[in-house]
């Protein structure tokens, strides 16, 4: 039976071409068809009769309200018989919201597996990303053949709203070695080294990151086509210190970068790829 695909974004996209090289069958499910008719997937109407289709449907959206809406709108996932269906979903969710997705689809008789990935587009056409899942243990058992073929490192913890969690500590570390990084890159540029080899040197000096070996090319070329945008780490960091917020823990490292990825958004540079707070530091 094929596999339901909801999200085909910068992300989304990738994972589903991927889940197609393994050999997966697709029918997916976009707001506007017209932005996936060229990826050639079948297309259905609407998420209810997506997972009426498939027994298993994927979602990599941008936020947990894309995800809302995908189970609230009419003709919604919610309003068909989940009896039986798994829903994974790979998208970077809300602490709080991302437990309500649990409990609503599980009344329904549905299976809910929370699995944000770590990674982007590149890392994701290989199989390459990291996934952490959170949910019931035996659907984690019965989804993870299909989680290995997208994924190379996969964890699983089982308390709800865990894997949302531990995907927003890991983008704290994300977005503050990207700013590091473009900084220490403008920098060595000021001091007149060249680039590639200032980069290079980096690589194996203080700054070796899998950071920097995903954004070395980028910030050479300046080439700042989104893989994981500016507005996704600024969203992220954002949810981040409302964790916090939530445990009364103090946050010193996240406030800085959230600003300075809030302040490409503020420049209509949201869309870019969040490697081009590089030009931040330049300007």
């Amino acid at each position: 039976m094929a596999i339901g695909f909801i999200g085909l974004g910068n992300l989304g996209t990738a994972v589903a071409q991927r889940l197609t090289d393994m050999g997966e069958e697709l029918k997916i499910y976009n707001r506007t068809k017209s932005k996936v008719e060229h990826l050639g997937y079948k297309i259905v109407d609407s998420p209810k009769k997506l997972i009426e289709e498939c027994d298993i449907v994927f979602m990599c959206l941008f936020e947990s309200d894309a995800v809302e809406n995908i189970l609230s709108m009419e003709n919604g996932l919610l309003s068909a018989d989940l009896e039986g269906k798994n829903i994974i979903d790979l998208t970077t969710n809300h602490f709080d919201q991302v437990l309500t997705f649990h409990q609503r689809i599980e009344e329904k008789g549905g299976n809910y597996l929370e699995s944000p990935v770590f990674g982007s587009v590149a890392p994701a056409l290989q199989g390459l990303v990291t996934i952490v899942a959170s949910g019931r243990k035996e659907i984690y058992e019965e989804s993870k053949p299909l989680l290995e073929k997208i994924g190379k490192e996969i964890f699983y913890l089982k308390e709800e709203g865990q894997a949302s969690k531990m995907k927003l500590i890991n983008n704290l570390c994300l977005g503050s070695f990207m700013a590091t990084l473009a900084e220490c890159t403008a920098l060595g540029e000021a001091c007149d080294i060249e680039k590639p080899k200032l980069l290079e040197i980096l690589g194996v000096g203080g700054g070796q990151s899998l950071v920097l070996k995903a954004k070395t090319q980028k910030l050479i070329d300046e080439d700042f086509s989104a893989h994981f945008s500016n507005n996704a780490i600024y969203k992220d960091l954002h949810t981040l210190q409302g964790l916090a917020y939530s445990l009364k823990q103090p946050l010193y490292t996240a406030a800085v970068p959230k600003e300075l990825f809030g302040k490409m958004k503020k420049d209509g540079k949201g869309e870019e790829d969040f490697s081009s707070i590089y030009q931040l530091f330049k300007d």
